[in-house]
């Protein structure tokens, strides 16, 4: 008799997260500087709104949340593909330097390619896409040994100083703009969602569409990935075919997140482990609730970090990284 995907805390376990997202994209639309009264919420959903309503949840904030939650899943789905493969319970395509050659791919196009405005959103996952993954080659190749394969521990250490050069070289590109452009850049860096209108939701949508449910696919892969290699290759799997796809798939889902949510780590880190804890290794069941973690977690941040402080808030990678550092911190230790 076959085992069953989910079991019953599963189940309960992926529909509170459902449910906690709900929660929090209601209370997110209500609250801002121009707020919508939440009796007022179903009526201008439905069209039945006043002008002012429908501009500011159409226009304003469901993009914005939509984002933020793609975002959040993609990188929840990216942390969980790189701790499998790498059979290392601290990567995070933020800690290890796919999002900053992401941010690198980022400046070169923004900075530099005459792009029309209508392209510039749907290219600009393809340009994040870029700069991750000739950077993640270039970790992966500092990483490999010829007769034990990537060793996890170098990846880290390689992510670590390939981040803190891709971080000096956005430095270089960013000394000779113009001020219009640092300061877009600036706050990219920092984390701060500004892809929020329809466009980017249509230019993020795509590639969560065909990755996300990729990596749902590969779970059987990831779980027999997450032994020592012999036993992967024992039960016929192709270990260097399915590593690569894995690892293109996880550079991809970070890069068009990046692109258009920011320079944002930690969810990477934080969500898989939160998924592990509650619903144990298996990934067929670890993996949609470590998606749901993460686009929770992310949509969590972002709705507390723009009503805390005026007249732009806090980014949501900064906050993110206030929750996200002490918890990188602990799981060094215990680790």
């Amino acid at each position: 008799m076959s085992r069953p995907i989910f079991s019953k805390r599963t189940g309960a376990l992926i529909f509170l997260l459902a449910l906690l997202i709900l929660i929090t994209l209601i209370v997110g639309a209500g609250l801002g500087a121009s707020s919508v009264s939440y009796d007022r919420l179903i009526p201008t959903l439905l069209g039945q709104g006043t002008f002012k309503e429908e501009f500011v949840l159409f226009s304003v904030r469901l993009p914005r949340m939509i984002v933020t939650l793609l975002a959040g899943m993609a990188l929840a789905a990216s942390g969980s593909i790189l701790q499998g493969v790498m059979r290392n319970d601290l990567a995070d395509p933020g800690l290890i330097g796919i999002n900053a050659g992401a941010g690198v791919g980022v400046a070169l196009f923004y900075l530099f390619l005459p792009i029309e405005a209508g392209a510039f959103a749907y290219l600009l996952p393809l340009a994040a896409f870029g700069g991750a993954m000739l950077t993640a080659v270039l970790i992966f190749l500092f990483a490999y040994e010829r007769r034990s394969g990537i060793r996890p521990s170098a990846v880290v250490l390689s992510g670590v100083g390939f981040s803190m050069a891709m971080s000096g070289m956005m430095v270089i590109l960013i000394s000779s703009a113009d001020r219009v452009k640092v300061d877009f850049i600036a706050k990219w860096l920092a984390g701060n969602v500004w892809g929020t209108d329809w466009t980017f939701i249509g230019a993020l949508l795509p590639w969560a569409a065909v990755l996300l449910p990729l990596t749902l696919f590969k779970a059987r892969a990831l779980n027999l990935l997450a032994f020592s290699e012999a036993v992967a290759v024992g039960t016929g799997v192709s270990v260097a075919k399915e590593r690569a796809l894995l690892l293109i798939v996880a550079v991809g889902l970070a890069g068009s997140a990046v692109s258009v949510a920011g320079g944002i780590s930690f969810i990477g880190l934080m969500a898989p482990h939160i998924a592990k804890a509650l619903t144990g290794p298996r990934h067929q069941a670890s993996l949609p609730a470590s998606m749901l973690t993460g686009g929770w977690l992310l949509l969590l941040a972002d709705t507390i970090g723009r009503n805390l402080a005026d007249p732009d808030g806090v980014p949501a990678g900064i906050m993110a990284a206030l929750i996200g550092a002490p918890y990188f911190l602990y799981l060094l230790w215990k680790k």
